[in-house]
């Protein structure tokens, strides 16, 4: 079984084509939108922190009979690690353009995205104009239409991005280094976890200095380079992602 989760701000529909992939590799697939993201519920008391997102893996997971393997993409792989670090006991982990070790300027542009635009989008052209923005190295589409899966309509007829801004203003920086060290190294003790990192070696996010610092804790983890795709990996190169991860899952997860 394969469990997808996402990166902050996305929602399931990111992994649409390695969902499609994934199944008809034979595989059991798990596809969720996290807390505060997509259909998922919003909290009411703002239970976003880090405990609340491992608790969530686990609660998933519990009870599963066959060997699960965790694919996360930036948020999601970080709380894997945690999860990992904490006794979860996954037979594989594939990180997804993050390891714990990430470059600040790549932190601070996603950051200052996802803290944008709280005040919503006029149309659907201004919604795609931000992503463009952002993104510049990616084709701007011709027909946005696909970002409406991203996107909710509000009572005041505004769009809105498909998750509560609120959860970016919960966990204090200084408070999360410590513990994602702590469970690197866990996770380097645990041989028996297969790990991968698929990096887009366009990434703002996770550069040499970032794969190596990562390899002195887990010296066992394969790398897989992805030319022409940035930190959205799944969505630049679809086809080369889903190709890497099925061949390690292969090798690590036979079906």
């Amino acid at each position: 079984m394969v469990v997808l989760l996402h990166g902050g701000g996305q929602t399931r529909h990111s992994w649409a084509g390695a969902m499609r992939a994934l199944v008809s590799a034979g595989y059991r697939v798990l596809n969720l939108d996290a807390r505060g993201h997509g259909m998922s519920q919003w909290s009411p008391a703002r239970a976003y922190g880090l405990p609340d997102r491992i608790q969530d893996i686990h609660a998933v997971v519990e009870g599963c009979a066959v060997p699960f393997a965790l694919v996360g993409a930036s948020m999601g792989g970080l709380t894997a690690i945690h999860a990992i670090g904490e006794g979860l006991r996954p037979a594989a982990l594939v990180l997804v353009d993050i390891v714990p070790q990430m470059e600040p300027a790549g932190v601070d542009r996603i950051v200052g995205f996802m803290n944008a635009n709280h005040g919503g989008f006029a149309s659907l052209e201004e919604a795609a104009d931000a992503v463009a923005a952002y993104y510049p190295e990616r084709p701007r589409p011709k027909d946005p239409t696909g970002l409406m899966k991203n996107l909710r309509l509000n009572e005041d007829g505004r769009l809105y991005w498909h998750w509560d801004p609120s959860m970016f203003n919960v966990e204090d920086p200084s408070n999360f280094h410590d513990p994602l060290a702590r469970s690197t190294i866990r996770l380097g003790q645990r041989p028996e976890v297969a790990v991968l990192v698929v990096r887009g070696r366009l990434s703002d996010m996770v550069s040499d200095a970032s794969i190596a610092a990562f390899h002195a804790q887990v010296p066992d983890a394969e790398v897989h380079d992805i030319v022409g795709a940035g930190h959205m990996i799944a969505g630049d190169r679809n086809d080369a992602f889903n190709a890497a991860v099925i061949d390690f899952l292969g090798k690590r997860l036979p079906v």
